[in-house]
């Protein structure tokens, strides 16, 4: 067995039982140490991206980058970084739960998803996920979580609180970020990065229902409140799909910046921001008429790392270099920034 398929394994079983900060530390394996398995054999290390979470309560935003083997933890009162969590190899997207007392961040390279304490940033529990686990979603209640794996095209099904899967689902092509619930909770919408198309997958009973194709490089997506339209990036071909979900059809496609990562709706649904990537900016859509109406520059490599405050004022964005830019929602101007 070649040296980084038996670290990756090794790592993997250890995510069951260690904790990150216990993983950082651990004796080297297999003539691979710690440290060199975390700068030169990052599993899917091919694959780069960043990640941002805010608080329910809005104190806090956590941030990871996928080359960064740490979990960076902002203070947005104090506009300073919190702590830092160490321990991570591929850190891949961090979600909070509905009540805000945990968030979670998949690693790709561990194979697993960590449950993090909010108040005492303590790691809770280790979900073996698999070698490749990539995006998550987490239902209403908080007690389903959804986990992509892009290595083995799979999407597992979890109890939140014990981390036992009751459902991995085959049937994907090399699912990554790209995973949203219905309002409904009846659906999940999961990106297929090969094959350009958005898989369906009826929760009830954790089965694929159909598919909804013709995507360019696929990315982010956004659902609406009442589930009828989902909103794509194209990366490929600089633009905003719009989905009419019945139908299962693309039925106007929308011009944005250069390589389009996001797609996220503010809280009252009437704007989508696009965060484009080769050309630093932000495209704001109107969601009535499907038009943009300002585009935001002097950002740094925005993707999908996009998220909006509770009373709809501001936005925030992640940049390459994981700082993160609050602007005013009206004006877009910068409130601050974070790093």
């Amino acid at each position: 067995m070649q040296k980084h398929a038996l670290a990756v394994l090794i790592t993997s079983l250890l995510a069951l039982t260690f904790s990150p900060s216990t993983l950082a530390n651990v004796l080297p394996v297999a003539g691979c140490s710690a440290k060199a398995v975390a700068d030169n054999q990052r599993f899917d290390a091919q694959i780069k991206n960043n990640t941002l979470a805010i608080s329910t309560d809005e104190k806090i935003a956590v941030v990871a980058n996928s080359e960064r083997s740490e979990i960076i933890i902002y203070d947005l009162t104090t506009g300073k970084i919190r702590e830092t969590l160490q321990g991570y190899l591929t850190p891949r997207n961090i979600l909070f739960s509905p009540d805000g007392d945990y968030f979670y961040i998949s690693d790709s390279s561990l194979g697993k998803i960590s449950k993090i304490e909010t108040a005492t940033l303590k790691n809770t529990l280790n979900i073996a996920a698999g070698p490749g686990v990539f995006g998550t979603a987490i239902s209403r209640d908080g007690k389903s979580l959804y986990a992509n794996n892009q290595a083995s095209s799979t999407v597992s099904h979890f109890s939140s609180e014990y981390g036992i899967a009751s459902a991995v689902i085959q049937g994907f092509s090399q699912p990554r970020q790209g995973v949203k619930l219905s309002p409904d909770g009846k659906l999940l919408l999961v990106t297929n990065f090969v094959g350009d198309k958005i898989t369906l997958v009826e929760t009830n009973s954790d089965r694929i229902v159909g598919e909804i194709t013709g995507f360019n490089k696929i990315r982010a997506i956004s659902i609406t409140a009442d589930g009828k339209t989902v909103f794509a990036a194209n990366s490929g071909s600089d633009s905003i799909a719009v989905v009419d979900v019945a139908t299962r059809k693309i039925v106007k496609t929308i011009a944005v910046g250069k390589e389009p990562y996001g797609a996220a709706l503010t809280p009252d649904g009437k704007f989508l921001y696009s965060g484009n990537l080769a050309d630093n900016s932000l495209s704001v859509i109107d969601v009535a008429s499907l038009a943009v109406t300002k585009t935001v520059t002097g950002l740094n490599g925005p993707r999908q790392a996009i998220a909006f405050s509770k009373d709809n004022q501001s936005v925030w964005v992640l940049n390459a270099d994981l700082s993160l830019v609050q602007l005013d929602r009206q004006s877009h101007r910068t409130l601050k920034t974070v790093q």
